[in-house]
């Protein structure tokens, strides 16, 4: 799950443990991935997860991620 590079980003502030910065600075060391890119995925995970609880409009095709929805069985 990646994020396309060409989309406009808007800057904001997250906060996060010592902890979690610690293991995100040495994943970043050893895989040369933005901490933020870990950030947005982390979010998309999320936002996955929760998908039901977001409102709006999606395909009858595809959901807001991309994938396909189940086909219904009759």
């Amino acid at each position: 799950m990646t994020v396309a590079m060409g989309r406009k980003k808007i800057s904001t502030t997250v906060y996060i443990t010592e902890e979690q910065n610690e293991k995100l600075k040495l994943l970043h060391s050893k895989t040369k991935v933005p901490i933020a890119e870990y950030i947005r995925q982390g979010i998309d995970l999320i936002l996955k997860l929760q998908r039901e609880h977001i409102p709006g409009q999606m395909s009858l095709d595809e959901d807001q991620f991309g994938e396909s929805s189940p086909t219904p069985s009759l």
